[in-house]
């Protein structure tokens, strides 16, 4: 087949394409051999009226004077006077070309109304574009994948002129390319030649090389494929687009690793951890070897001196290569990071870190990149950026990008040392507030560990509490302070004990986080005041704490718990297999406007229920999950004690009992109060009920052998079941439970708790609940969504 040219293809396209315009084919004496479809809605002839026929039948000999101007574009074309089947004439536009492989023997008029002219314009303006304007490339091979046409864009991308590269094949015109997509033949011909056999197109092929015209740089262009082919089918060859995406994709790994910066740099108040986490982003996607070097003062938790940065101390304190990052394999978690002896470096001057330190500023040599560690107006060390030999320099973008992940790493670099400089501090303060001893009780087993860090990589922060509460109920709390040293620990010390007052009231688990959630978010100046540096500046550490609250409950057994950003406690049932109940996270504490929310499980009697902080589970050469699968299977000993199962979490999960972070782990085995110690009774909130409420209690402690707490319970249950007819609504119910004291609860639907004060001497009431404070250890109101609950403790009577 004879491959068209540009010229004679031209009028092939736009305007009067033949797949739009009426087409007429005529032989060498003007006779109508070929007539289409288009031409049939033109003039109105059917095919076997007019094939045969002469071409002057419906078309004038000579062309007719134009009633418009005729464009540039349209020059070499005529317009003629063409006679309609039923006798009406129209002007049209004609072009005429040689029959493609009938030498002179024969001739192709395409045709259309002159009417159409300015759509024709428009199309044939949009082809001159294409062809000579568009920043996409266009070129179109033949059969055998020797390219015969190209537009300018494509003509650009080679750097030379058409002429010259004219009848190349694709592979030779980029050699050194290859696709970076799959699913597709491997190279440029076996994807053409695929388009050829199956007319199957390829879109969106990433093909990179470097292009003639630039042939010191990567470029990456995004490729489509499609067969050329006639009406009749007849194929002609391939069309090939294609568009540099190579800027676009510069920019995209910029910002994906600019997102992997921000997943792993600043995860850990660790220098080393943060410094070996950029040269894992940076490495090889960025730079081919990556070196960070800090001011030994940094290591020691001081801020280096101020004054010339270049006569700094240096230690190299992480490095990575290409080689290395070579030697991962995907999916899986980079291996630990080479062992750096933390030697002194020392750069000559003139040098680009010597430069670098000089200055201040980030300094750029060829394919070096050296960026200096910046925290306000201290240079905590360098990060040098090498790549290899032969590869391109690093442009504006690649080193603003450079300066940003650096100054992330500054950032928490900085806050690292800070928080090694008061760490010794913050952890004498730890033991102070961290509970001494924590009190037996009714409705668990308890047995816990506190490990504070060594005193190389210790952290502050966490805490755990046990607390008693109403109704044989009780209150297990942990929590962790993502802080600063001395900051961290006083924060956790008045997170205690806020937990331990809003635990007193009685009120849900999501609740309390919500209430402590406003508590950490409110304004330091108005809420942490004291907390202020001598400065009069304020360091919040607030933000990020993480917090578990459980309310177990013997009488139903059934716990409630909530959490904010914490682990999930691990519960091990009667049969020793462990799991960890998918509790909704709720937020880290402090970032407000997310809400919380309680789950609620019933825990058989001997139930095994941890919490625990993330040191306990998570370590830098242990994934968190195989952690908690280690944990699980320590817990499901059943016939191990408490303690010891302390023992045996700690001894497996921190080997020699050190830990990169505080660890927590608190272990409790629930109880169920028997039956016959709990008896409780609905009544209606009318008056009657006080007196049957009276017999009722009084039967109840003459069973128990409680007679001498009698005269003081009828009082009780007098005053609390009068106030509750005449100030709410039934039902109400009673409940008398006997465990370590007389615990005696008045349950109603009213939601107004009542207050003591002092009556004058007419009043005629208002002394009741005085009277209750007076006969009681302690006194209460716990609310639920259905009403409150009123609760008073009585001790027992002395049995010596």
């Amino acid at each position: 087949m004879t491959a068209w040219n540009a010229e004679q293809s031209a009028d092939f396209r736009g305007p009067l394409d033949v797949t739009r315009a009426a087409t007429v084919v005529v032989d060498a004496q003007d006779t109508v051999i070929g007539w289409s479809p288009a031409s049939e809605r033109l003039l109105g002839y059917h095919p076997h009226e007019i094939v045969g026929r002469p071409l002057a039948t419906f078309l004038s000999p000579g062309p007719t004077p134009p009633v418009l101007p005729i464009p540039p574009q349209f020059r070499g074309n005529e317009i003629r006077v063409a006679r309609h089947r039923d006798g009406r004439e129209l002007i049209v536009a004609t072009a005429v070309c040689p029959l493609p492989g009938a030498g002179t023997a024969g001739r192709v008029l395409v045709a259309t109304e002159l009417k159409d002219l300015r759509l024709w314009e428009t199309r044939l303006a949009l082809l001159h574009g294409l062809a000579t304007q568009s920043p996409l490339g266009l070129a179109i091979y033949d059969t055998e994948l020797r390219l015969t046409w190209c537009n300018a864009a494509y003509e650009q991308e080679i750097g030379r002129p058409f002429a010259e590269f004219r009848g190349l094949r694709a592979d030779e015109l980029y050699s050194e390319g290859k696709f970076v997509t799959k699913g597709h033949p491997p190279t440029l011909e076996a994807v053409m030649r695929h388009v050829l056999d199956t007319g199957e197109p390829f879109l969106d092929l990433h093909f990179q090389g470097r292009p003639p015209s630039d042939p010191e740089t990567d470029h990456l262009w995004s490729c489509a494929y499609y067969r050329l082919q006639d009406a009749d089918g007849h194929v002609f060859g391939v069309c090939e687009d294609a568009f540099d995406i190579s800027d676009r994709y510069r920019a995209q790994r910029r910002l994906a690793l600019l997102v992997e910066a921000g997943r792993g740099i600043g995860t850990a108040l660790d220098v080393m951890v943060t410094a070996e986490k950029i040269t894992e982003v940076a490495v090889p996607e960025f730079a081919a070897t990556v070196s960070v070097d800090l001011s030994k003062a940094v290591l020691e938790g001081e801020v280096p001196a101020t004054g010339r940065s270049a006569a700094m101390a240096l230690v190299r304190v992480a490095r990575r290569s290409a080689e290395q990052a070579g030697q991962e394999k995907p999916g899986q978690q980079p291996p630990p990071p080479p062992l750096v002896n933390h030697s002194p470096v020392e750069y000559p001057p003139g040098s680009t870190q010597d430069r670098s330190l000089s200055s201040g500023g980030l300094v750029l040599d060829d394919t070096t990149l050296v960026v200096p560690l910046r925290a306000g107006n201290s240079t905590l060390g360098l990060v040098t950026f090498i790549r290899s030999t032969g590869s391109a320099t690093f442009d504006s973008g690649e080193v603003a990008l450079a300066d940003e992940l650096v100054a992330r790493t500054a950032v928490s670099i900085d806050n690292a040392r800070r928080f090694t400089r008061e760490r010794t501090a913050s952890l004498a303060l730890q033991r102070q507030l961290l509970p001494q001893y924590v009190p037996q009780q009714s409705a668990v087993d308890l047995a816990y560990r506190y490990l504070p860090t060594d005193d190389v990589t210790g952290v502050g922060g966490d805490w755990f509490d046990v607390i008693p509460l109403s109704g044989t109920r009780v209150g297990l709390v942990v929590g962790d302070v993502v802080g600063h040293g001395l900051e961290a620990a006083a924060t956790m010390g008045r997170l205690r004990t806020t937990v331990r007052a809003f635990a007193q009231m009685d009120i849900d688990p999501d609740e309390l986080l919500s209430r402590l959630d406003d508590l950490v978010g409110q304004s330091a100046e108005g809420q942490w005041a004291e907390l202020g540096t001598p400065d009069g500046t304020y360091t919040d550490v607030t933000m990020g704490v993480t917090c578990l609250y459980a309310v177990y409950d013997p009488v139903s057994r059934r716990c409630v718990m909530a959490r904010a950003g914490h682990l999930p406690p691990a519960v091990v049932g009667p049969d020793g297999r462990p799991s960890f109940p998918d509790l909704p996270a709720g937020p880290p504490l402090g970032l407000g406007g997310l809400p919380f929310e309680s789950m609620e499980i019933e825990l058989p009697v001997g139930s095994l229920l941890a919490l625990f902080t993330d040191g306990l589970v998570e370590s830098r050469d242990r994934d968190i999950d195989q952690g908690l699968d280690t944990l699980g299977r320590v817990l499901s000993d059943r016939h191990a004690s408490l303690e010891e199962l302390c023992d045996r979490a700690v001894a497996e999960l921190l080997p020699g009992g050190t830990t990169a972070d505080d660890t927590a782990l608190l272990l409790v085995r629930t109880r169920e109060l028997d039956t016959s110690q709990v008896a409780e009774w609905e009544l209606p909130a009318e008056p009657v009920a006080v007196g049957h409420a009276r017999d009722l209690a009084n039967e109840q402690l003459s069973g128990w052998g409680l007679e001498e707490l009698s005269f003081a319970t009828e009082l009780v249950v007098s005053e609390l079941v009068t106030n509750a007819v005449r100030h709410a609504e039934g039902p109400l119910h009673v409940r008398l439970i006997r465990d370590r004291t007389l615990l005696c609860e008045v349950a109603d639907t009213g939601h107004t708790s009542p207050h003591l004060r002092h009556s004058g001497e007419d009043d005629e009431g208002g002394r009741g609940l005085f009277i209750v404070a007076q006969l009681v250890q302690r006194w209460g109101t716990r609310y639920t969504r259905s009403g409150k609950t009123i609760w008073t403790e009585q001790a027992f009577p002395s049995t010596g």
